[in-house]
């Protein structure tokens, strides 16, 4: 039986997503370790992919570049909405508003603008177009 990580393993393990300054973004060091089947779409296929191969035991930190992580910035993913087809609520520059799809689905954008009229709003996801720190800990692969 196998103790490193293969593709298709059910992982057990700490892991923590910082900003290269160290801010961390998320982490399960101080709470209940994540247990991920890979290949289930749980994580991100590039975090995924340097999983593979590590042992039980053993700790990794990587620098990831915005490409291998959440993806670049793109602008085409950055819309001016207008304030009739927002929610009738109070609105503020630099927050995040939920959005409903057609289709039920939630979605989020990042208000960066906005006046009486209409708002500038940022589909990209959160950490788009930065690089990040992925450290894990993996504690067991079954």
């Amino acid at each position: 039986m196998s103790h490193t990580v293969q593709p298709g393993s059910l992982v057990t393990l700490h892991y923590r997503i910082m900003l290269p300054n160290g801010q961390p973004l998320i982490s399960t060091f101080e709470a209940t370790p994540a247990t991920l089947q890979l290949g289930a779409g749980e994580m991100l296929p590039a975090m995924e992919k340097l999983l593979v191969g590590l042992a039980a035991g053993t700790r990794h930190v990587f620098e990831l570049e915005p490409e291998n992580a959440f993806g670049p910035h793109r602008e085409e993913l950055v819309e001016r909405v207008r304030r009739a087809h927002m929610p009738d609520e109070e609105i503020e520059a630099m927050s995040v508003m939920e959005f409903t799809a057609p289709d039920g689905s939630r979605y989020s954008g990042l208000v960066r603008e906005i006046d009486g009229e209409s708002a500038l709003i940022d589909f990209n996801h959160p950490l788009a177009g930065k690089a990040v720190r992925f450290e894990v800990e993996v504690i067991g692969v079954v």
